[in-house]
């Protein structure tokens, strides 16, 4: 599988990951400051210019108040429905 920032798939994770910030109603300073990071490293990531691992991801997760399970599961339903809607 080709790795790139430029899929639909990694777009879809970007919606989620940004859509779980708002509603925490957290900005994306208020996340940084969580993780420790320049607040350009959240926008990087909504924005689909990085790519995050997956110690990333449960980091980010927990700093939003969120269960990372049902983060991917949500990305999962987004994922299907995107599948749907380009047959």
């Amino acid at each position: 599988m080709r790795k790139t920032v430029h899929s639909k798939a990694h777009a879809a994770f970007c919606r989620v990951i940004t859509a779980a910030r708002q509603n925490a109603k957290m900005t994306q300073t208020e996340l940084a400051a969580a993780l420790r990071k320049p607040q350009s490293f959240v926008a990087k990531i909504e924005t689909g210019e990085r790519r995050v691992d997956v110690i990333e991801f449960l980091t980010i997760a927990a700093a939003i108040g969120q269960d990372a399970v049902k983060l991917l599961s949500q990305l999962k339903r987004e994922l299907r429905d995107q599948a749907l809607r380009s047959k």
